[in-house]
């Protein structure tokens, strides 16, 4: 399957899910300043909404949106335990904390700090929002080493990739320590690491590509569009 992927974005929880699953996926990276696949199509042809995460079938069918990729590489493992069973209780407190990460934390809270377009003053407010969410995750996980106690999850990866822009919006964690053990402890993963890495490198490459083009990196594109 291929997979379409944007550096420093939410589709990092993706790829971490898919290597914890041991499912390979061929990344497929996108420039997401101008909407661009590696070979010069739109990414609007095989997603109309213009975002990042795509998963492509075999068939050429696509599906998007992070907390659906997630469950269905999680459903191609029904062993696992990434994920829960249909009906359980667990399901649903994990679905709940999908819902959370993707509205108030993603779109809710870090979105309007990415965009250039943001006034000042809503920036100031957006922190603040983002702060106290992760005050309240902090609290969350007092006592517990994931988001639903002792086992890691697909909402855990999630929150892990949105958290994880604390670092590009110079947003300390350490005055949270639980949060930032849960932080340390998510990245110590060899999924993580080996996604985040292939981040890294995609990063680096992107930003040699601007310095030539523009005669100096620019490393703070992306759309965090998902």
């Amino acid at each position: 399957m291929k997979f379409y992927h944007e550096s420093h974005g939410c589709s990092l929880a993706v790829d971490i899910v898919a290597r914890e699953l041991e499912i390979p996926l061929e990344l497929i990276w996108v420039e997401m300043s101008n909407k661009v696949l590696p070979d010069g199509t739109d990414l609007h042809s095989i997603n109309p909404k213009g975002q990042v995460p795509v998963l492509e079938f075999a068939e050429g069918q696509y599906l998007t949106e992070g907390i659906a990729i997630m469950q269905y590489l999680v459903d191609q493992r029904p062993d696992c335990d990434l994920g829960a069973p249909a009906g359980s209780p667990e399901r649903y407190r994990i679905l709940e904390w999908m819902s959370f990460i993707a509205s108030d934390l993603h779109k809710g809270g870090f979105m309007p700090l990415f965009k250039k377009t943001t006034p000042d003053d809503y920036r100031q407010l957006a922190r603040q929002h983002i702060k106290r969410r992760l005050r309240w995750l902090d609290d969350h996980l007092a006592g517990r080493n994931y988001l639903i106690g002792s086992r890691f999850t697909i909402a855990d990866a999630h929150c892990y990739a949105i958290v994880i822009w604390t670092k590009r919006h110079d947003i300390e964690i350490s005055s949270w320590p639980n949060l930032e053990a849960y932080m340390d402890r998510i990245a110590a993963r060899p999924s993580a690491r080996a996604a985040v890495e292939a981040q890294q490198v995609q990063e680096a490459y992107e930003a040699k590509a601007r310095a030539a083009q523009f005669g100096s990196p620019n490393t703070t594109s992306g759309s965090t569009s998902q």
